[in-house]
Parts: structure tokens; C-alpha cells; sequence
């Protein structure tokens, strides 16, 4: 058998083989170069041919394209047949894929480690302009009945769409009950590394939400703006910030916190306060930026639309909007302002520490612990 990457050592036989030819009533013998190994041989390039969704007659026409034909000195006929035996290597693999720890117990296919972490990290990697069609949406069989459209949107093979999404549904099956840390479940439960179970659970937790992420204002944001906004709000926002061992702690948000975030509305409500807010901001920016001017004219609606997304965050509607208000009542009006991210960046800084320094002002934690995640989110999301 054929393979471009063979990194193992087999053992070669020369067999004689006799059968009976019932056409020709005749003995007839043919020899037969038989190799045996016991390392199951897989080819990456080929793998990841087969998890694009590529059938084996494009997959070999890749292969020749990258001139393997030439490497390696092998006929047409030969290398269609080492794609085959491939491909039915990695279906009959794939059901172990689904449950990564059966993997390394299984004695079907002797698969070195290094080996297996590299099947498990790359059939469950996706596509992060996939991963931005889905997002937020339900996991269930009407979204997966639109992957058609996602597919012809995203120039990615419909078999590959369909390979990510039951990825996604299926870590978020597996996970959505799970007392402990997000991320780490996902880690263990399906052996990946690190930064491609935060992207998980960045899903995991869209899907869960169902954060608005499709509107037409949103459109400019990537897969990579929202898992680190999603990342924040697992950190901080969930019951998991606080208990480390409740009921789905990484997937729900606290609604003690939410319900706190109401008190913050004296911040605009009491007219002294907003007064005094604005002077001790406006005080630590002049001289600082470009737009102080602008600064100074729309604190106080910037500070209304920071302070009422906070409040209203204990309706569902409102969570499911809040990537649509924060670009409607911050981003927009500081990009018509001509703000740069240096500017907001300033901006949310001295915005978030002036507010301790007032006097009446009581509701110090819930401050920090909403504006530290708002600040974050908004300077990812400030694409000028």
C-alpha cells in the first residue's frame, strides 16, 4: 500500500498465491507483495481532504495537483486506491471520534497518541466563518436544515458544514448539565486542547443564550469578537464567577447579578449623580484626546444607554439584544464622533473608576463586575 507520510516501518512478504480460474479450468498462480504493519497509516493531507468534505475522485485530484505522483513515483491507479483505503480508515474511525476517550481503548486500530490527538483536534476544529452563520442560533434540526444555504454562503463542502454543526450540538449535549468550569469540561470530555474548547464554549454558550448575533448591524463582527465577548461573560456574568460548583455555572447567567444591576440605575436617575459623574470624567479627559468636545456633549446619553442595557439584562429579550444595544447605544454614536479605540479605551476607563469616587454611590462590586466585562467587549467589538 501506498502512503505519502509513512512514518511507521511494516515488513514486506512476497506470497505465492494458487487459486483455480473456473473459465479456464486451469491452476493459475500469481505473486503478491503483501505488507504488514501493525500501525494503522494514515496520511494527513488525506485526513483533511476527507474532513473538507472532498470525495475521493477530487481528493485524488488534489493529491496529483500537489504532485505526489512525482514524489513518490506511483501510477494514477495506485493512488486512487491508497485514497479509497483512506477514506474507509477514517469512516470506520469516525465513530470513535464522536466519543474521544474510547479512542485510545479501542484495539480495532493501533494509533499512536501523538497520532490520536492530532484525529480528535482536527475533526472537531471548524471553520470560524461557519461557526459566525450558527452562532447564537438553536441546535436543532431546523437550523441543521438550513446548512445548505450556509454552505453556498461559505464555500464550505455541505458535508463539512454538517460534520461542524453535529460537533456543536454534540459537546453542547454533552456539557449543558455539568456542574464545574465550561471549558474545562469540554478539555476533558472531549480531549481538546485549550483555545479550541474556549471556542466551543463560546457556542456552547451562544446556543444556550441565544444572543442576537445575525442583524444586520452585527454583520461586521467576527466568530473571534464574539467567543471573546462570550469568554468575559462566562468568566464573570454566570453563576460559575462566583461557585465553581452550581448547576450549569458556566452556562447560565447569575440572576442574583442581574437583578443587582437594576441598582445602578441611580447613576442616571439621580440628577446630582449624573452630574457629578460627568464632572470627575470630564475632568480626568480634558486635554487628554481629540474628542474631548464630543466626549463632554454626549456623556450623558452614553451613560443612560451603559446604565439601561445593565438593567435590563433580567429580561430574556434583553440578554438576547445585548450585542445589538451595545452597538446601538455606544459604538455607533462614538464612531460618528469620529472616536478612535484609544479614545474609548480612555473613555471606559475613566467613565468605570470615577463612579467609586462618588459619594452616594454604594453599589461598588456590581459596578466593577458589569464594566469590566462592558469595557472588554466594547474595545474588541470598536472595529474602525
Amino acid at each position: 500500500m501506498f502512503v505519502s507520510d509513512r512514518e511507521q516501518s511494516v515488513v514486506r512478504y512476497n506470497v505465492n498465491v494458487e487459486y483455480f480460474n473456473t473459465y479456464t479450468d486451469v491452476k493459475m498462480s500469481v505473486e503478491l507483495d503483501v505488507f504488514v504493519g501493525n500501525t494503522t497509516i494514515m496520511d494527513k493531507e488525506v485526513y483533511q481532504l476527507w474532513l473538507n468534505g472532498y470525495t475521493v475522485n477530487d481528493a485524488v485530484k488534489v493529491r496529483i495537483d500537489g504532485g505526489i505522483m512525482e514524489e513518490c513515483e506511483v501510477s494514477v491507479e495506485v493512488l486512487i486506491s491508497d485514497t479509497m483505503d483512506q477514506y474507509r480508515t477514517f469512516q470506520m474511525c469516525e465513530r470513535l471520534l464522536h466519543h474521544p476517550a474510547k479512542l485510545a481503548n479501542q484495539l480495532l486500530f493501533q494509533i499512536p497518541p501523538d497520532r490520536q490527538a492530532m484525529l480528535i483536534e482536527r475533526y472537531y476544529a471548524f471553520d470560524d466563518a461557519f461557526a459566525r452563520e450558527v452562532l447564537g442560533k438553536k441546535l436543532s434540526k431546523g437550523t441543521k436544515k438550513d446548512l445548505d444555504d450556509v454552505s453556498a454562503k461559505t464555500n464550505i463542502t455541505l458535508k463539512s458544514c454538517r460534520r461542524q454543526f453535529d460537533n456543536f450540538k454534540r459537546v453542547f449535549k454533552e456539557v449543558e448539565e455539568l456542574k464545574g468550569p465550561l471549558v474545562e469540561n469540554i478539555r476533558q470530555r472531549f480531549l481538546l486542547p485549550d483555545q479550541l474548547a474556549r471556542d466551543y464554549a463560546a457556542v456552547v454558550f451562544f446556543a444556550n443564550n441565544r444572543f442576537e448575533t445575525g442583524k444586520k448591524k452585527l454583520q461586521y463582527l467576527t466568530f473571534q469578537d464574539f467567543a471573546l465577548c462570550a469568554g468575559q461573560l462566562i468568566n464573570n456574568w454566570t453563576v460559575g464567577a462566583v461557585d465553581n460548583m452550581m448547576e450549569d455555572m458556566d452556562v447560565d447567567l447569575d440572576k442574583e447579578f442581574l437583578q443587582d444591576l437594576k441598582e445602578l440605575k441611580i447613576l442616571i436617575t439621580d440628577k446630582d449623580l449624573l452630574d457629578q459623574h460627568k464632572s470627575l470624567v470630564c475632568t480626568a479627559l480634558r486635554g487628554k484626546t481629540n474628542v474631548f468636545t464630543e466626549m463632554e456633549a454626549s456623556f450623558k446619553n452614553l451613560s443612560r444607554g451603559l446604565v439601561n442595557i445593565a438593567a435590563k439584562l433580567i429580561n430574556a429579550k434583553d440578554v438576547r439584544d445585548f450585542f445589538i444595544d451595545l452597538v446601538e447605544k455606544f459604538i455607533e454614536p462614538c464612531r460618528s464622533d469620529k472616536w478612535t479605540s484609544i479614545d474609548v479605551n480612555l473613555y471606559l476607563t475613566h467613565y468605570t473608576n470615577s463612579a467609586h469616587i462618588l459619594d452616594t454611590f454604594k453599589h461598588h462590586g456590581v459596578w466593577t463586575r458589569y464594566m469590566g466585562v462592558i469595557k472588554t467587549c466594547i474595545l474588541r467589538m470598536y472595529h474602525e
